[in-house]
């Protein structure tokens, strides 16, 4: 790792750099050189409500730096909105710009020898992949959030994101009309900020707080109130003050801290991308994580706030009933937290926690009383068997009916599935199977919020199962099963299944099997072919090439050596 610029500049004794001949022409003057670098990675763009909002969170960052004694330097990243790529070819660019955006903040963070960083991001791979890159670089950072959007409205309802992508389910299966639909769409999205429920954004914003990275009540802000900007520039006072302190991410990214987001997780009903993203930040941090791992907290660990989407409530009312830290003390108090976690503050867990009741207050009913949970175990629960023998990802609570054998209906595509939806094709009872969407096959491995929301859409949601070596958006629920592992693209079990195949879903026993023979499969395997590459240039080529199962991460730098 190189030296960070001031040592270079103050350490060394370079008095007459061209260095700071470039520095000069950026707004330092003599007295900057021995002030430390932070650089702000902002994700700011007009691509997407969730980042719309980043640059006044950058702009009070920077303000809150300057006075705390360093020489911020900004510099911007991208974002992919998977709500707008959603079902489209587009998707397929979400999870790559993970890979990006990590490999893009480590290149300006190490490129320029800063001292620090702080990264801003809001809508989902902003988050994860800023932490590969913290990770990786391990210089003191700290993770502002971009904040939640508030709900939309109509008729008495709290509208999400996910609302609009039902509603086409309804009104495909004649529940509602035109109208309806585009009042919906009208509505779902009021203004900046990341989608609302406990999906993906809010789910890792929520990690990130309860691994020590992030303030304490900055995960479930909304975007647009004012303590979001007012925690953004605080952020950076605390940042100045980790590099004055050498407070680096390695300290922070134990194995425990890992293992508290895991519970948070849990606790919160979140998304099932943060099992694929925390299994990446812990590679690039050098913490052994694998699957099993979610399975042993999960067993542990009760749902216990009522959140979608599966629940009622969104991201701004658990801010408003206590946040990520009351559902922290709740779970510190019953032994499922390391109190002594350190976080960026330079306080351990325990201590950032100090004031905050045990329980929740009784006057809301978005947290739940430990002794009345929501789920009494936690709902991302791993699968395996002869259809995944690395692994998949479900979440089983509010499944009605956790356990079903039926008849697989195949489709090489999100798209060739979701017409069949659409065009009522699909029965009570059916298996979908969608391959051919994983890391290496889609490749980037789509979310399927369209047909789930599809099916939910057209009251098939707890009647027909749906597995995938794709993911899932966090707003999807329902009998579902992704990342699916090993995926099509490489000859994994799900590859083989035919139209017709007897399947079994079994959640409470965690269990994922297609109902062949082995010798059957055997002969199906002999057969395979695998498929050609979709793509042969470009980024997505290079991804493909590259990329591990998600099983790991679905990470691009597992065995580079």
């Amino acid at each position: 790792m190189p030296d960070n610029f001031r040592s270079q500049v103050v350490t060394q004794g370079v008095q007459r750099s061209p260095n700071r001949a470039m520095l000069r022409a950026v707004g330092f003057g003599d007295q900057d050189f021995t002030k430390p670098i932070v650089g702000i990675a902002n994700g700011y763009s007009t691509i997407t409500p969730c980042n719309m909002g980043l640059n006044e969170l950058a702009s009070r960052a920077e303000s809150g730096a300057k006075e705390a004694g360093a020489m911020p330097q900004k510099f911007g990243t991208i974002t992919i909105s998977d709500g707008i790529s959603m079902g489209t070819e587009g998707m397929k660019y979400s999870l790559v710009s993970r890979e990006v955006i990590a490999d893009s903040i480590e290149t300006v963070c190490n490129g320029q020898s800063m001292d620090g960083v702080l990264a801003i991001g809001g809508c989902d791979k902003n988050m994860p992949g800023a932490m590969i890159a913290i990770a990786r670089i391990n210089i003191p950072a700290i993770f502002v959030y971009g904040g939640t959007i508030k709900p939309g409205h109509h008729n008495g309802r709290d509208l999400t994101v996910v609302s609009s992508f039902e509603a086409v389910g309804q009104y495909s299966a004649g529940k509602i009309d035109e109208m309806e639909l585009q009042e919906v769409e009208r509505k779902a999205c009021p203004g900046a900020g990341s989608c609302g429920g406990m999906y993906t954004a809010n789910t890792m914003s929520s990690a990130f707080e309860a691994m020590g990275m992030s303030l304490p009540y900055s995960s479930t802000m909304a975007a647009e109130d004012a303590e979001k900007a007012d925690s953004a520039e605080k952020s950076a006072f605390v940042l100045v003050e980790a590099i004055k302190k050498q407070i680096l991410p390695r300290q922070i990214l134990t194995r425990q801290a890992f293992e508290n987001a895991i519970s948070v997780i849990m606790a919160v009903g979140g998304s099932t991308n943060a099992v694929l993203h925390l299994l990446a930040i812990a590679n690039a941090v050098g913490v052994e994580l694998i699957l099993d791992d979610f399975e042993t907290i999960r067993a542990k660990v009760p749902v216990l706030c009522d959140l979608k989407p599966s629940g009622r409530y969104v991201a701004n009312d658990l801010h408003k009933a206590g946040g990520i830290p009351q559902v922290m003390k709740m779970l510190l108090v019953s032994g499922l937290l390391h109190g002594d976690a350190l976080t960026v503050t330079g306080q351990t867990i325990a201590e950032v926690l100090t004031d905050v009741p045990e329980e929740p207050s009784p006057n809301q009913d978005v947290i739940r009383p430990w002794n009345n949970p929501m789920y009494a175990q936690g709902h991302l629960a791993i699968l395996r068997g002869n259809l995944a023998t690395e692994g998949a990802v479900a979440k089983i609570t509010g499944v009605k009916i956790p356990t079903m054998t039926g008849p697989a209906r195949v489709f090489e595509s999100e798209e060739a599935c979701l017409q069949a939806i659409l065009a009522g094709k699909i029965n009570r009872g059916d298996v979908l199977v969608i391959r051919y969407e994983g890391p290496k096959g889609g490749p980037g491995m789509r979310e399927m919020l369209a047909p789930t929301s599809a099916l939910i859409g057209a009251g098939l949601g707890d009647a027909v199962g749906l597995i995938t070596d794709g993911r899932f958006s966090g707003g999807t629920y329902g009998m579902v099963v992704g990342h699916v592992a090993p995926e099509a693209a490489v000859g994994g079990a799900i590859a083989l299944v035919e139209e017709g195949d007897s399947i079994t879903i079994d959640a409470p026993n965690r269990l994922l099997n297609l109902n062949v023979t082995d010798e059957e499969l055997q002969r199906r395997r002999a057969a395979w072919q695998p498929p050609t590459p979709r793509y042969t240039k470009g980024v997505l080529a290079k991804y493909a090439k590259l990329v591990s199962s998600s099983s790991v991460g679905a990470v691009t730098d597992l065995n580079l050596g």
